[in-house]
């Protein structure tokens, strides 16, 4: 499931997009300030988000730049030619102007969650050996082991771990790994998600690996090169 923050102090059209997007089977969360929003982004990484510009403490314009990685729709009243091209060479995927059609915005929308997809690193379901400095992960055992030593990991941590050696220099979001973890963990929730990495983290730093996962704010994952020698 896609998660959509909606970004409004306009309560008429933030319910309005919330009962929207849920209808059409997104997960949303809700903020009515710029201040508000950025709070929210500190423990949620929506895979995309409705951004309007006049907003109460740090207006949208203020944010859009705080937002980096996160594909984000403008919805706003000013319609001046120059706002919109500011707007988008500033770093917004899209522009709609107030009153919108709900319809051109859902396609709008499902257009950058597409972008989104091709742009982001794959994370698939590998087969074989995989190997990142002293980790060996043996795909088809589901077996781990750190300087040839054996690591006991249970089914969610060996998925995470797999899914970050199959893509050792990339950022992997947070969306990303739940969308793997379906499969193997249907509940898993990004509370969830963040124990089940700080515990393999925890046991890859018994094993001697050091802290060679690293958490990018805001964003997700990615393995860190030569933290067994740090």
């Amino acid at each position: 499931m896609k998660t959509i923050a909606v970004i409004d102090d306009d309560i008429h059209i933030n319910d309005m997009l919330t009962e929207l997007l849920t209808q059409e089977g997104y997960r949303v969360l809700r903020a009515w300030s710029g201040t508000e929003a950025l709070l929210l982004l500190r423990t949620e990484t929506p895979d995309l988000l409705l951004l309007d510009l006049m907003l109460p403490g740090l207006t949208g314009e203020e944010v859009l730049p705080k937002l980096e990685g996160i594909p984000t729709i403008v919805i706003s009243a000013k319609a001046a030619i120059e706002d919109k091209v500011g707007l988008l060479l500033g770093g917004a995927a899209d522009y709609v102007t107030k009153p919108f059609d709900t319809q051109e915005l859902l396609a709008r929308i499902q257009v950058q969650l597409r972008n989104g997809e091709q742009a982001r690193p794959a994370c698939r379901k590998g087969a074989g050996r995989l190997r990142f400095e002293s980790l060996s992960l043996d795909s088809a055992s589901r077996r781990l082991t750190v300087q040839k030593q054996p690591v006991h990991l249970t089914r969610t941590e060996f998925t995470i771990l797999q899914c970050l050696m199959e893509n050792p220099r990339q950022v992997l979001t947070k969306s990303q790994l739940l969308d793997r973890l379906g499969d193997e963990t249907p509940d898993c929730v990004e509370s969830s998600l963040k124990v089940h990495v700080s515990n393999l983290r925890r046991k890859l730093r018994a094993a001697g690996a050091g802290d060679c996962i690293e958490a990018v704010w805001g964003i997700g994952f990615k393995l860190r090169p030569g933290a067994a020698k740090t």
